[in-house]
């Protein structure tokens, strides 16, 4: 369904992507683990074509068509989405006025069920007291009622309270059982149980692409105590696997 070949992005004078070269399969859960400022979100942003993260190199194609120069609205339409690692907050909105305005047809009371969350919510202010994890669930909540072909979740299960956590990963499977593509972003190795396969990103490159326990155990040994990010020279180090 997705396919990055060699893409480059440059930032505020920095090289945030170097080289990235990926594909995701039609109808799986795939994890982009990494840990914070190795290039995660930032290959998201350009993935959906967010202002200022336009590729400098390489392409993006999705569903066999390049995407890398249309505008983030054009690569809306063709279904692709993005959930923000810090969910946007409408002011004035109930719940349930957020939820339609994705899609004015949905379920609204059905959606909140599949996320663990009673109609009580319903009526409730969108930027209300909620917990993160309350959030975070409406949220995904509005991914299912856009029915994209492609969501990408960006650290969908960081900052949240514990009971949410369970609710938030059967949903993210329950996507991909609706027939939603997932790239899920995350920085802990624990995501990775829900997921079909996996790259590890760091110092801006694809370290490795492999079943997610595979994934894991190298992210565990090379990534979780070292403290570099960008300057690296991932080439220099000797692989296991």
């Amino acid at each position: 369904m997705l396919k990055i070949e060699n893409l480059t992005l440059e930032k505020d004078g920095r090289q945030i992507l170097n080289g990235i070269n990926l594909s995701v399969n039609k109808g799986e859960i795939y994890a982009l683990l990494g840990r914070n400022g190795t290039g995660k979100t930032s290959l998201a942003y350009a993935v959906m074509g967010c202002k200022g993260y336009e590729a400098g190199e390489g392409k993006i194609i999705f569903e066999r068509n390049e995407i890398t120069r249309l505008s983030i609205s054009q690569r809306a339409k063709l279904g692709i989405t993005l959930a923000w690692q810090k969910p946007a907050v409408f002011e004035g909105l109930t719940v349930e006025e957020y939820l339609k305005c994705k899609n004015n047809d949905t379920n609204v009371h059905g959606l909140l069920s599949i996320v663990g969350m009673s109609s009580i919510y319903l009526n409730r202010m969108v930027d209300d007291k909620l917990s993160g994890g309350e959030r975070k669930r409406i949220e995904l909540a509005s991914v299912m009622a856009m029915k994209p072909k492609l969501a990408i979740l960006d650290e969908i299960d960081s900052g949240i309270d514990a009971p949410s956590l369970p609710f938030i990963r059967k949903t993210v499977q329950k996507m991909r059982d609706n027939g939603i593509t997932i790239i899920l972003i995350s920085h802990s190795e624990d995501t990775l149980n829900i997921c079909d396969r996996a790259s590890l990103i760091g110092a801006g490159q694809v370290l490795k692409t492999a079943y997610p326990k595979i994934v894991k155990e190298f992210f565990t040994k090379h990534c979780k105590q070292c403290n570099h990010l960008y300057e690296i020279d991932w080439k220099e180090i000797k692989y296991d696997f």
